[in-house]
């Protein structure tokens, strides 16, 4: 066995596809194909239900997958903790976040890459449910997601503040008198919203409800560069977080105030507690603690 034949089968399972997989991996398909059975002979377990195409994993696969991810963390780890004693941060930094939100994660990498600038980045946009599995799974390194439903007994976290919203729209489309509009007059609008059930979506249902409204948004999407496209093309407005980048200066794009507008759980950045844990997570995370000046 070896790292390899580990980093092959977390490809597939990312990709679902023997061919992806193989291309992911800069192999053949033929050659995957060969490496993965021949880890399952050393296992003696069937870890791929195959057909003409991949089928999945078995049950023996999946448990074998998650201690393949904890492998490759440490894997990984072992090599940025070298480079942390060297006095680099070398590696990537994965980092999961809710759609829609009041935090700009260019504004902290662009930091974190002028301080490590062999640090690169990978950002994943994910429910809040998502990147607690993702951080549990070591599939991320930090998650930036509503704090409501994270154990602290399994991930340290420090809050980032709440989520202010406003209404975004495009200033050729559409023009509005003043710089606050009421829920009434936002709900009569054709909106562009966040897909249902995502934890944004819920305050900005709950804002609706309370004042007696529901409106029928025109366009859903767990997207938020669609929800941008269809706001360009004059198509929707959309209720969308302050404080996110979205509120500077960019050309046609305009934000209104809406009242007492904010989602209800607080925002926060969320690390695991438990090994392995990388030097990168640590040092990102303890940058992120300067940043936004919580105290240790």
């Amino acid at each position: 066995m070896d790292i390899k034949q580990l980093k092959f089968l977390i490809a597939l399972d990312e990709t679902r596809h023997f061919g992806q997989a193989a291309a992911r991996c800069h192999i053949t398909q033929p050659t995957l194909s060969m490496r993965l059975r021949n880890l399952e002979d050393e296992l003696d377990l069937v870890l791929v239900n195959r057909g003409q195409r991949f089928e999945g994993f078995t049950q023996a696969g999946e448990r074998v997958l998650a201690w393949a991810r904890t492998l490759l963390a440490a894997h990984d780890g072992l090599f940025a903790e070298a480079a942390a004693c060297r006095g680099q941060l070398v590696g990537s930094l994965r980092l999961g976040l809710v759609p829609l939100s009041s935090f700009n994660p260019v504004n902290y990498i662009q930091g974190l890459s002028g301080t490590y600038p062999e640090l690169k980045f990978s950002l994943s946009s994910l429910s809040s449910d998502e990147i607690i599995a993702g951080l549990g799974n070591n599939q991320l390194d930090l998650g930036v997601c509503y704090l409501d439903h994270v154990n602290p007994n399994y991930f340290e976290f420090f809050e980032i503040g709440e989520t202010r919203v406003g209404l975004l729209y495009d200033n050729r489309h559409f023009h509005f008198e003043g710089t606050q509009m009421s829920w009434e007059d936002a709900a009569k609008l054709p909106l562009g919203m966040i897909t249902t059930g995502m934890h944004y979506r819920k305050s900005i249902d709950l804002s609706f409800r309370s004042r007696g409204l529901n409106p029928q948004p025109i366009l859903e999407s767990d997207s938020t560069y669609q929800l941008l496209q269809a706001i360009h093309q004059g198509f929707c407005c959309a209720i969308t977080p302050l404080d996110s980048g979205l509120e500077e200066p960019i050309e046609h794009l305009s934000f209104m105030q809406l009242p007492d507008a904010s989602v209800l759980a607080p925002l926060g950045l969320v690390m695991r507690k438990t090994e392995p844990r990388s030097a990168i997570a640590e040092k990102c995370f303890a940058e992120a603690r300067t940043l936004f000046g919580v105290e240790v």
